[in-house]
């Protein structure tokens, strides 16, 4: 369950599953210029030499400073936050499972300040007159998107 728009998880993270998971989420025609990370011990030699020879520059970011990886810091909050803290993982199957449901409410769903509290898959502003309005759960019931009946 890997490749671009998806993800995977494991118990034990090494250098090699790390190396892994950048081949699987970048096909060699998309790969990106820079790779900025922390100084994770998991970033060893194969995944070093494997981001290496695939063409992309790491930038490092400084020891000790999650402030200089504000997205994925922030996305990794939002995740915890938000579904996570209310949940118990039992296992990496179910963690994939909670981790999927997630990133479809993320999608499709949830509000982004940056994209003037749209989704990134965009949600079309419904006149009244379409119907009553109707509420999809997600997350368990956690959270919940508003739409018009059609």
């Amino acid at each position: 369950m890997t490749g671009a728009g998806s993800f995977n998880v494991t118990t034990i993270p090494t250098a090699r599953w790390a190396a892994q998971q950048i081949v699987e989420a970048f096909p060699f025609e998309e790969v990106p210029r820079f790779l900025l990370r922390d100084r994770d011990g998991i970033y060893g030699p194969d995944f070093r030499d494997r981001v290496e020879h695939m063409g992309i520059d790491e930038v490092l970011i400084a020891p000790r400073a999650p402030w200089q990886d504000p997205y994925v810091e922030r996305l990794i909050g939002s995740i915890r936050r938000e579904r996570l803290d209310h949940v118990i993982v039992l296992n990496e199957d179910h963690l994939r499972r909670i981790l999927a449901e997630y990133f479809s409410y993320y999608h499709e769903a949830r509000a982004h300040l940056s994209l003037d509290r749209n989704s990134p898959i965009p949600r079309a502003i419904c006149p009244s007159e379409q119907g009553k309005v109707v509420a999809k759960a997600y997350l368990g019931g956690l959270h919940h998107c508003y739409r018009r009946a059609a």
